[in-house]
Formats: structure tokens, C-alpha cells, sequence
């Protein structure tokens, strides 16, 4: 049995297999999952388990270069925008939703949480550990 990082088993899978630039979204329960994009939901009620509980294990195991976020976290989550910015130690990149919403559908997964906050959803672009 694995005894540290993360314990799912098809997160822990998905980061194994990230190559340079590649990117897995973590997304509220109401980002729309695009049909060919795999989901790993691991949701269990509204609220649970939030956003930035998810964002920062999965910040233990992930090497992050770049991290994408809609533009409308700005005026309508400050407060959660202000947690990632504190979590994630890279450059950040702003889009529209629209916008953030079609480049999810090249993710290598959508990790879908409990969060029921605006627009508490990123996209993670994985660096490299050399």
C-alpha cells in the first residue's frame, strides 16, 4: 500500500504519465466535462472535498511551469484567486472562460472536485523536475 502523495489511484496514474507542457484541468462541480476528456470525480457532496484541498495535494506531486485560470476569478473569487496565487509558484495566465473552457478539452484529465465557488477551476501546465 502507498504510504504518501497521492492515494487515488487514477490521479496518482495520470501524473505518472505527464510529459513536458502537458496539462490536467482541477475544476469545480459545475465546469462542463468535454465528452472525450477523462474525468476523475472525486466529489462526494457539494463543497467536498474543495478546490484548494485537491489544488495543493496535488501541487506535492506535480511540477507546475505555468497555470491557466479564467479571467473572471478576478472580480467574482478574489479570495480563492489569492489562495492559488499562494499555492502555485509559477507563471500565471488569464483567459476567458469560453476560452478556458476549450482549452480544458486538451487536458490529460479533469480532476472534478466538490467546490461550489465561481469560476474555482485551473488548468496546470506540468514543467519538468531537470
Amino acid at each position: 500500500m502507498k504510504k504518501q502523495g497521492i492515494l487515488n489511484r487514477e490521479i496518482a496514474s495520470v501524473l505518472a504519465r505527464l510529459g513536458h507542457t502537458d496539462t490536467i484541468v482541477i475544476a469545480d462541480c459545475g465546469l462542463p466535462i468535454p465528452n472525450d476528456t477523462p474525468c476523475i470525480d472525486v466529489s462526494i457532496e457539494k463543497g467536498m472535498p474543495r478546490f484548494a484541498d485537491v489544488l495543493e495535494a496535488i501541487l506535492e506531486d506535480m511540477e507546475v511551469e505555468q497555470y491557466t485560470l479564467a479571467e473572471e476569478m478576478k472580480e467574482n473569487n478574489p479570495e480563492l484567486l489569492s489562495k492559488v496565487q499562494d499555492l502555485v509558484q509559477s507563471e500565471a495566465d488569464f483567459v476567458s472562460h469560453e476560452k478556458f473552457k476549450a482549452q480544458s478539452s486538451q487536458a490529460k484529465a479533469i480532476i472534478r472536485t466538490g467546490e461550489a465557488t465561481p469560476y474555482a477551476n485551473i488548468i496546470l501546465h506540468s514543467g519538468v523536475i531537470f
